[in-house]
């Protein structure tokens, strides 16, 4: 009986347990699957709450599907040109299946001259960021036959994804210190002379896009800039530059429409998300903004120029100590309109204007008076509470004294001084609208209801 047993048990048993074995193998490799794919989301930059899944990694592709630069030359050692390669790639993937991903692969660093990548590609195009790009150091570095407006563009793409958990450093501190800079020349003064420094990313003429996930740094201009676009997703970016680097706006959109901007942090010298003539429909969404010089939608109207942007939301944010909050500024003598503005349910910490309108913006010494103004109407502010730096009011609403701003609407703002007690009263010029509820501090000079001598049709309302 006992060899009868032993034998069962041999027989029998041992297969029992490599079947209960293989199916652990195949439970753990099922975990061990998504615990890869955890830590490859986990890559992705901070933001200040739970971004969407990022798009499959290019590893868990098919192999046959995968363009990385290394395989058409690239060294990857930061200091040799890898432009070349990176082209040639680029034309394999654009011309590939839809599946395709350009791979630009961890543990290595590329250097690349300012380049256009240009498409119609095939949908569905995946630009795989895991390692390092970085441009030529500084304007000396810099080819004189390449443009110094652009580092790298992307023209005529439909369908693409830029992810991943890599880098891109634009080296921008050489190109911040020209003299031609503000307050870099002798005696804090700016020198004349070409000042032209080259955006990190531009995206034109393209559409259905998604970037996501990216860290980008010290780009010597715009960091991210989306000129005549549409259907354009930015989820869970890290931009990141030095307070004082001039013209560094995280992201610019120009002549662009259905945006959403998600769950980013933001930190550099000029505006989080500026927002530029011609874009509309526009959705921003939990950011973090600051040190910054906040998000703002202009500068409109420069140079006697027709603005139209409407259907502009930005909630759900934070903005820390920052020049500015929420601002739309525009220049005199432009025409055109702002409308259908919401900003709803976001927290100032020690923000210089948190509510600002300025329809006499001016970046010189001097600017002439001129009677033309864009338009600033239907404008919401929601919900904003938090403290401000007392060195500006906490509210100001100059508006132009020909063109007044209409149906302003203020409610559920709470601003306190970040130091001291004394709470400064708002400012307004011209400024026409609503208060719904009681403010801190009080908007006595809102004007109510519409200005009589004025008639919003006589105006171009876009």
């Amino acid at each position: 009986m006992d060899n009868f047993f032993r034998y069962f048990m041999v027989v029998f048993a041992i297969p029992l347990c490599f079947f209960a074995l293989s199916a652990k193998c195949r439970s753990f490799d099922q975990h061990s699957n998504k615990l890869s794919h955890f830590l490859k989301i986990s890559q992705i930059s901070a933001s200040p709450s739970p971004a969407p899944e990022a798009s499959q990694p290019a590893s868990n592709r098919t192999s046959s599907s995968v363009f990385s630069v290394l395989s058409y030359g690239a060294v990857g050692d930061g200091v040799a040109d890898d432009t070349q390669a990176f082209k040639t790639a680029w034309d394999a993937a654009c011309q590939a299946d839809a599946s395709a991903v350009f791979l630009v692969p961890r543990h290595y660093i590329f250097m690349i001259q300012s380049s256009i990548f240009t498409g119609p590609c095939k949908s569905g195009l995946v630009f795989q960021i895991e390692g390092s790009i970085m441009p030529p150091d500084g304007p000396d570095s810099w080819p004189k036959n390449y443009s110094r407006r652009q580092w790298l563009v992307f023209y005529r793409i439909n369908g693409m994804s830029m992810q991943g958990g890599g880098v891109i450093d634009g080296r921008g501190e050489k190109w911040w210190d020209l003299p031609c800079k503000p307050h870099k020349g002798i005696n804090g003064t700016t020198a004349p002379g070409p000042c032209d420094s080259p955006v990190a990313i531009r995206f034109f003429g393209s559409s259905n896009l998604t970037v996501q996930g990216l860290k980008i740094k010290n780009s010597p201009q715009f960091h991210f800039r989306f000129d005549n676009c549409n259907d354009v997703r930015i989820d869970s970016m890290n931009i990141k530059s030095p307070t004082g680097s001039p013209n560094t706006d995280g992201i610019h959109i120009e002549n662009t429409n259905d945006v959403k901007i998600y769950n980013s942090v933001i930190s550099n010298g000029d505006d989080c998300v500026s927002i530029g003539a011609g874009s509309y429909n526009v959705d921003i969404r939990n950011i973090t903004c600051g040190p910054s010089h906040g998000i703002s939608i202009g500068s409109l109207g420069i140079k006697n120029s027709r603005a139209c942007v409407s259907n502009i939301s930005v909630t759900n944010s934070i903005i820390k100590h920052s020049d500015n909050g929420v601002r739309i500024k525009t220049w005199q003598g432009g025409f055109g309109s702002v409308s259908k503005i919401t900003f709803n349910n976001i927290h100032m910490d020690t923000v210089r204007n948190p509510i600002i309108i300025d329809q006499y913006y001016c970046n010189a010494k001097a600017c002439s008076n001129q009677t033309s103004a864009v338009y600033v109407t239907d404008v919401s502010y929601t919900n904003i509470k938090g403290t401000y730096d007392v060195r500006s009011p906490p509210m100001h609403l100059a508006c132009s004294d020909t063109v007044p701003c209409t149906n302003l609407t203020i409610s559920d703002v709470e601003l306190f001084p970040a130091q001291g007690q004394k709470i400064l009263d708002p400012f307004c010029w011209n400024a026409y609208g609503d208060i719904k509820t009681l403010t801190v501090p009080p908007v006595f000079c809102l004007l109510e209801g519409f200005p009589q001598s004025f008639r919003g049709n006589d105006v171009d309302t876009c």
